[in-house]
């Protein structure tokens, strides 16, 4: 699982008085850097390429979504949990390609957990169809999803692209659960190691869950972090009279040369006043 250029500031993006949280920094009043306390919440901006090996490995993981949800409908759990295996492994080797090859990219730290997402949400459905897990699971880790919702438009709106970066706590809880729903499959059989599977199947399941919830506190307390962040540099430079912000008007009287540098002539004032 990347982490995610996700936070990454949009050129022009925001104010200009916002904190610059990928340079770790926020203008003073004087214009003195001061330390801007969500600088590792947003790493450097990856490359913009699409066809890299770490991304297509991404996209064939991608493609495996709609078959392993078929074969555990048509209960062939054998080949269901290869197709796991084969996602597991090629999640972990997409991130260490992307590190050794410097591949990481813009579009790579989105296939990835939205791959992550995509095989927690089609193996809940199916596994609930199977009867295996409880509809309270599915509400829990459903409502994780609808309760982050929220946090892609507010760093949007204050001049981030994409999400937060992933949190170790994310990660962990998606490790979890990935692990958890194939034992749980696994153990929906006859037998000891069908007992022990779902022992410890269950066991991941309530760890990934708690953990699952616990990372979404984190991830909306990283973003409270940027707002107040934004604020403390518009307010930084409202007191020192640096530039207005996005939405305040730079010509209040609406008396501004149209062409800076040309003389105003007589018949200015009054278009001035009547062309706002």
């Amino acid at each position: 699982m990347s982490a995610e250029v996700n936070g990454t500031r949009e050129p022009g993006g925001g104010s200009d008085t916002a904190p610059d949280t990928a340079a770790g920094r926020v203008s003073g009043a004087a214009g003195d850097p001061v330390p801007d306390p969500v600088s590792d919440l947003v790493p450097d901006a990856a490359s913009g390429r699409i066809w890299t090996v770490p991304n297509l490995l991404s996209f064939a993981r991608l493609l495996g979504v709609p078959l392993f949800l078929w074969l555990v409908l048509v209960e062939a759990d054998g080949w269901a949990l290869g197709v796991l295996v084969l996602a597991g492994l090629t999640d972990w080797l997409d991130g260490k390609l992307a590190r050794a090859l410097n591949q990481t990219s813009k579009l790579g730290v989105v296939l990835d957990p939205a791959a992550d997402r995509l095989y927690i949400l089609v193996t809940l459905i199916g596994l609930a169809v199977r009867d295996i897990i409880p509809a309270w699971l599915v509400v829990l880790l459903v409502a994780r999803e609808f309760a982050i919702l929220p946090i892609g438009p507010i760093t949007r709106r204050l001049g981030y692209r994409g999400a937060l970066p992933v949190h170790f706590i994310g990660k962990a809880a998606t490790m979890c659960l990935l692990y958890a729903f194939p034992l749980l499959l696994l153990g929906d059989h006859t037998g000891a190691i069908a007992t022990g599977a779902r022992v410890v199947g269950w066991s991941f399941a309530v760890w990934g869950t708690g953990l699952y919830w616990w990372a979404a506190a984190l991830y909306w307390w990283q973003t409270r972090q940027l707002v107040l962040a934004d604020r403390a540099g518009r307010g930084a430079a409202a007191s020192a009279g640096g530039p207005p912000g996005p939405d305040s008007d730079p010509d209040p009287a609406g008396a501004a040369d149209p062409e800076p540098g040309r003389d105003r002539g007589p018949g200015d004032q009054k278009g001035a006043e009547t062309t706002r």
